[in-house]
């Protein structure tokens, strides 16, 4: 098989090349951090405009027929940028999930100008959708922007990308741990030293951009009322439970109307905004605190006064329907913040609820926090991310114990319900519509190499063998093996042991098949 470019085995195979990464995941975050940076002070802007507009106009029926009007022009201006680049439809996270799984090469050029103008149109228009899915898009193309001033080849470009959406998650948020462990656990799904490191370079380095202009105050901020005792914890259990099940109603529902809204034609992206737009019409006189992400629900939230259980269930109602319907149809914005403000709801009630039996009330900002962990892990199966979510919401580790479990149950239990996790399902669904468009199975472009390493796990089917016995799925060949801080070039007779990292070369158009049988040949076995 034609091999890479050597330069390219040789970079790959120096200990420059983990600086370089470092240094390339600075400059990703450096970039990324100035987008979104932007991005947010566009929308922060663009939603105080909607509430002074439609606080305005309230109660004039002419100057209320005046704001539909502008809605019915915003509206053809999204649709005719989702026309134009159908990639920016939706969150933007699973378009993600696809470019570092090389299953997607979307124009960044296109996307990163559509993207942002839909995001500050859709935030004036006050549909319910959240910004950190689209900053994580906008982080991704980022990444994908350096790679291509850099000239590097598409393995090492997914690598840029990850760190892109690190930069964009942490960026969106306030939360550069989050944004770490967001880009490992959900998108690049992998950990290695060299990814870890770049991508903390860039997630720290777009959240120090943006604290720069917006301040370090985290986009929710939550004061704990002292440690939560440990009698409370079967608490902490139900309400892990209760998370679990409403992330599996939450999916469905989401899933549902996606469904719905996917029996009108995929090309006409007009019909499918329409209802939104016009529900944003109506909420915006009849229910003006369900507008947007949610920042209006937090306010009411950390208010002194507080919410009744009666007021939290109807806002958590609302918030829901109204977000389902706006993400179903496909609109370019996200459903983090919303989905972390419907946590908070849920804790809110969930504390309201144990308060009538008898549980005191100082404890009720714990439960809302975990409330956020628990529907966090729940729709998203990311209980690591949801853990260290809480602790950079919340500035404190007395709730690190608490969240560890509310997450842990709430991941199982919906689980159990054998519902799809949010991001999985819209990859699946992303993949499967390009599939029926182009009419073959859609995957990396014929022809490509690619570079990737593979660790040797204890235990292991390959410890203890000679590569030439390890039956190495077709177009792979093995480079080197990175053994103690040293390099081993192998031959037929060298034996594989635990711990080697192999570098491999791949065809790229059969990596993700290849790198599966070798990484189950290479998973550490449980004795």
């Amino acid at each position: 098989m034609e091999d890479l470019p050597q330069h390219e085995i040789v970079r790959r195979l120096s200990r420059r090349f983990q600086v370089a990464l470092v240094l390339e995941g600075l400059l990703v975050g450096l970039v990324a951090g100035g987008v979104i940076t932007l991005y947010r002070l566009v929308l922060s802007n663009a939603e105080r405009l909607l509430r002074l507009v439609t606080g305005a106009a309230a109660g004039s029926p002419l100057l209320m027929a005046a704001w539909f009007a502008v809605l019915a022009v915003l509206l053809a201006c999204v649709s005719a940028l989702v026309t134009w680049e159908p990639a920016t439809s939706g969150s933007g996270i699973p378009q993600i999930d696809a470019e570092v799984v090389d299953r997607m090469d979307a124009p960044w050029r296109r996307v990163i100008p559509a993207k942002f103008a839909e995001g500050a149109m859709l935030a004036l228009a006050g549909l319910s959708l959240g910004r950190e899915g689209p900053s994580v898009q906008l982080g991704g193309m980022s990444g994908k922007a350096v790679s291509r001033a850099l000239r590097r080849r598409r393995g090492e470009e997914r690598l840029l990308v990850t760190c892109g959406a690190a930069a964009g998650m942490s960026a969106a948020f306030h939360a550069p741990l989050t944004g770490v462990l967001f880009a490992l656990e959900e998108i690049h799904k992998e950990f290695t030293a060299p990814l870890i490191i770049s991508v903390m370079c860039s997630s720290v380095a777009s959240d120090y951009l943006v604290s720069q202009a917006l301040g370090v105050a985290p986009v929710m901020s939550v004061a704990l009322g002292g440690d939560l005792p440990h009698a409370s914890y079967g608490l902490v259990v139900l309400l892990g439970l209760v998370a679990g099940l409403l992330g599996a109603l939450h999916n469905r529902g989401m899933f549902a109307c996606q469904g719905l809204f996917g029996r009108l034609p995929a090309r006409a992206p007009l019909a499918r905004l329409a209802v939104p737009f016009a529900l944003a019409g109506v909420m915006a006189f009849a229910w003006p605190e369900l507008l947007c992400g949610g920042d209006a629900i937090i306010e009411l939230l950390e208010s002194p006064e507080g919410l009744g259980a009666a007021a939290i269930a109807a806002l958590l109602l609302g918030k829901y329907l109204y977000t389902t319907v706006c993400f179903g149809s496909g609109a370019p914005g996200g459903t983090l913040l919303p989905l972390v403000v419907m946590g908070a709801l849920v804790g809110g009630l969930f504390a309201r609820g144990m308060g009538a039996l008898g549980m005191p009330g100082e404890y009720v900002p714990n439960f809302v926090a975990l409330g956020v962990a628990g529907l966090f892990s729940g729709v998203v199966r990311a209980p690591v991310t949801a853990v260290v979510l809480v602790f950079e919401l919340t500035g404190s580790l007395d709730a690190l114990l608490s969240a560890s479990v509310v997450s842990v149950v709430a991941y199982v239990t919906a689980n159990l319900t054998e519902t799809e996790p949010f991001y999985e399902h819209l990859l699946a669904a992303l993949l499967g519509s390009q599939e029926k468009a182009a009419g073959a199975p859609a995957g990396p472009a014929a022809g490509g190499k690619s570079l990737q390493t593979v660790l040797v796990g204890a235990g292991s089917r390959l410890e203890g063998m000679l590569v030439r016995d390890v039956p190495w799925p077709d177009g792979m060949r093995v480079v080197t093996i990175e053994r103690a801080g040293g390099d081993v070039v192998p031959s037929g007779g060298t034996r594989i042991e635990a711990l080697d990292r192999l570098l491999v070369i791949v065809d790229a158009s059969a990596t993700d098949d290849a790198l599966l049988k070798l990484r189950l040949m290479s998973s550490q076995r449980v004795r």
